[in-house]
């Protein structure tokens, strides 16, 4: 017979978790006094689900899923249709009793863990509707702009690009460049968006970690001109200023860490000595964060715009060009000069490049390690000479002496490399 099989306490263990996915969904709805489906309408719709689920598998038979979702969709439409709401067109509750019933089926077919986290997703969904609404009306267009530039370069130029290489070595592979492309555009607008939505409030803290995110080339550009405009600002901007260069090489090293973890363990050294020695720095004058109450905002350019990411795409792919013929020709030195000359301006695009080459085996472990941690020391050297340039010699000798601490733990890290392997 068709029910004849004993029975299994995992089809018990699926219903009652496809009702409970229900219950948690009901619960949120039953916090709105107009919606037409509370508790006990989204448990049972998530037990529909899992039993439209259970009579499909059994008798091969898909239309019990698409009747019993027909079936749901009617009968929530009709019951708005005859008491409508006049301030709530009901439709948020209709989609979300819609994703439960699916959510159901999704528990019986075996995806238990799939549902349990698309439910926990919606419910937030459902529950932060005035705080996602608070979101909204903070972005601006320019902010819109950033979010479907990044979803273009994302989304639709990424997949379209070929998966191989070309050129010279055949190191130029598109879709891994435009990939690195989208990956820094994706951590910068994270941090772009973040200072744009909390600004200056929590202070200078904030405005160096987020900085850092986005540009600590522009933090340091705009915090060194500040302090030339008012030298009581001297001792605060220094501290942004070196506050924002600790996440670059915090975040150097999980851009490494992600993309090649056997390099971890060799960057490590240097970037924690670096971090940690420059956190002491910061500790020794922490009260004088607190005793400015109106920071700058550092205006850095919008991460996804094309001009923007082609310009990095075009810089990422030549590094990685030059970096495979130095390489080739001059051996580990050809390499480690272009590290230095190409870290003073842009970390990026040279510790990209290695990992590429690191992972197509065209580089060893050591000899990449110690161009990411030679690029990272050229950029605090070029980011000391900003201070210097644009804040007057008082900030300046502030800045180089924290950047020389922070130096001198990366320069510990390459000590120690090149001593490993001789």
């Amino acid at each position: 017979m068709l029910f004849s099989q004993a029975f299994d306490p995992r089809e018990l263990e699926a219903l009652a978790l496809a009702t409970a996915i229900g219950l948690l969904m009901g619960l949120e709805r039953e916090r709105r006094p107009s919606a037409l489906a509370g508790v006990r309408t989204f448990g049972l719709t998530g037990l529909l689900g899992a039993l439209a689920g259970l009579l499909t598998e059994q008798l091969s038979e898909p239309a019990f899923l698409v009747g019993g979702f027909a079936l749901v969709a009617s009968t929530i439409i009709a019951a708005n249709y005859r008491q409508p709401e006049p301030n709530d067109p009901g439709t948020t509750s209709v989609v979300a009793l819609l994703v439960c019933y699916c959510l159901g089926a999704l528990v019986w077919l075996g995806h238990g863990r799939l549902a349990v986290m698309a439910a926990v997703g919606s419910t937030m969904l459902l529950y932060f509707k005035s705080e996602l609404r608070g979101v909204a009306a903070r972005l601006t267009s320019q902010d819109w702009r950033s979010i479907l530039q990044f979803s273009v370069l994302s989304l639709i130029v990424l997949p379209i690009l070929p998966d191989r290489g070309f050129g010279p070595y055949e190191a130029i592979n598109p879709h891994q460049v435009w990939l690195m492309v989208v990956l820094i555009s994706g951590v910068s607008l994270t941090g772009y968006a973040a200072l744009r939505l909390v600004g200056a409030r929590y202070g200078a803290p904030l405005l160096g970690l987020l900085g850092g995110l986005v540009s600590s080339t522009a933090t340091t550009m705009v915090f060194s001109r500040h302090a030339r405009e008012n030298p009581a600002m001297a001792p605060t901007a220094k501290l942004v200023i070196l506050l924002a260069n600790l996440i670059m090489v915090v975040r150097v090293l999980a851009i490494a860490g992600a993309l090649s973890p056997d390099i971890t363990p060799l960057l490590v050294t240097g970037c924690v000595l670096a971090v940690v020695v420059g956190g002491v720095v910061i500790a020794f004058d922490w009260r004088q964060l607190s005793s400015q109450n109106t920071l700058p905002i550092p205006e850095t350019r919008n991460p996804t715009e094309l001009r923007t990411a082609m310009g990095f795409g075009l810089l990422y792919a030549g590094v990685l060009v030059c970096a495979a013929w130095l390489s080739d020709i001059a051996g580990q030195g050809g390499l480690y000069l272009l590290a230095f000359a190409s870290g003073l301006t842009d970390v990026d695009a040279i510790t990209l490049s290695t990992l590429r080459l690191l992972n197509i085996g065209k580089l060893e472990l050591m000899p990449s390690a110690i161009a990411i941690l030679l690029a990272m020391l050229a950029n605090l050297a070029f980011k000391a000479g900003l201070a210097f340039a644009l804040g007057g010699q008082m900030l300046g000798r502030r800045v180089l002496g924290g950047m020389l601490v922070v130096g001198a733990g990366l320069g510990t890290g390459i000590v120690w490399l090149l001593r490993t392997s001789l």
